[in-house]
């Protein structure tokens, strides 16, 4: 239930664990309402037929491309990204430091935190060219 796969698009959205993990551990079939049991509210996307759950700061709307059902593999087009205002340095960019963008270790079963720079990406390789 964390990607809508039924009406061929899906969702992504980083922030708040607990219930992030929950809404992807519920079913939507046992429980239709368990996006507001974890407390969110939702507003309908602009690109593609799915919620945007307006408490979390950062939207990434996709649309689904495929999806294998055994390996649990998926492939998405990003066909829209929103941030909230209250993520946006004064020059209106991003700050990583405000979004909190978390990812899932695998290796542990545990979100961790990312923050934290280890380069520029399409910059830092161009001395081994």
């Amino acid at each position: 239930d964390k990607y809508d796969t039924d009406n061929g698009h899906a969702q992504i959205q980083a922030a708040h664990v607990k219930e992030c993990d929950y809404v992807g551990l519920a079913s939507a079939n046992d429980t239709p309402d368990k996006l507001a049991k974890a407390g969110f509210t939702v507003s309908k996307a602009e690109f593609v037929d799915a919620p945007v759950i307006n408490e979390l700061a950062v939207c990434v709307e996709c649309k689904l491309v495929s999806y294998d059902e055994k390996s649990g593999h998926m492939v998405g087009e990003i066909v829209n990204v929103s941030v909230d205002e209250s993520a946006l340095t004064p020059d209106g960019e991003v700050d990583v430091a405000k979004v909190e963008p978390i990812s899932f270790d695998p290796f542990n079963n545990k979100y961790v935190k990312v923050t934290e720079i280890v380069g520029n990406a399409f910059s830092d390789g161009k001395e081994l060219m």
